[in-house]
């Protein structure tokens, strides 16, 4: 289905119907949404409406901030609305629909999220000095455990292979890895598509091939279209 194709209504999605698709853009750790600007500029090229959504990665816990993301989603206009996640943003979008299964339909890509718990984060974690380094991302986030991903709601998960960044000096992270997250991580059972591309874990929200297949399956549902 085309991302003009109109969606079945629910009290939801009643205020925004008939207005154009959005795709709401979600950092990961340490970010504030300004690093996706150019990511959101090509998804606004291919003719979306994008917004960006800033929480407190670490002072607030994922779940935390996915409660605070349903209620700002109600400024966001459109019948249909995407996302777009980077790295911990995944797993703040893990406890949205976990929490708020109502929410118009749409399709989420997720960037170098480690769903199935970060390794990396679990070394950080196990020693009191960079503890502070993971903060409230730690709490069901980047250590786990995660509400299971909605059947309803088609996912596609993009890795990166190109080993640079925190994975280079903290111990522990399988590989292949972005630098940060392991390709293995971000397997998500229930995901409708896995891809892999040779950027690192930053580099995911540069690359335009990540971007062209983000579209791809905003579009179809498939990364290959």
């Amino acid at each position: 289905m085309s991302r003009r194709a109109a969606a079945a209504a629910s009290p939801r999605t009643a205020a925004h119907r008939d207005l154009p698709a959005s795709v709401v853009l979600v950092h990961g750790l340490y970010m504030n949404g300004d690093e996706m600007r150019l990511l959101g500029a090509r998804l606004a090229a291919a003719g979306y409406t994008v917004h960006r959504y800033r929480y407190r990665s670490l002072r607030a816990a994922p779940a935390v901030n996915a409660a605070a993301l349903a209620a700002w989603l109600d400024g966001v206009p459109g019948a249909r609305v995407h996302f777009v996640a980077h790295s911990l943003g995944g797993i703040v979008l893990r406890h949205l629909f976990a929490s708020v299964p109502a929410l118009r339909p749409g399709r989420v890509v997720t960037l170098g999220t480690p769903h199935t718990g970060s390794a990396a984060a679990a070394w950080l974690a196990s020693r009191r000095w960079s503890r502070p380094l993971i903060g409230r991302a730690a709490d069901h986030g980047l250590l786990g455990p995660l509400p299971p991903w909605p059947a309803e709601r088609a996912l596609g998960s993009v890795a990166g292979r190109l080993r640079v960044g925190l994975g280079c000096i903290v111990p522990g992270v399988p590989r292949p890895s972005d630098g940060t997250v392991a390709v293995a991580e971000t397997l998500c059972p229930g995901m409708a598509a896995h891809l892999v591309l040779p950027v690192s874990h930053f580099g995911l929200l540069l690359s335009r091939r990540a971007a062209a297949a983000t579209i791809a399956f905003i579009d179809t549902g498939r990364f290959d279209a």
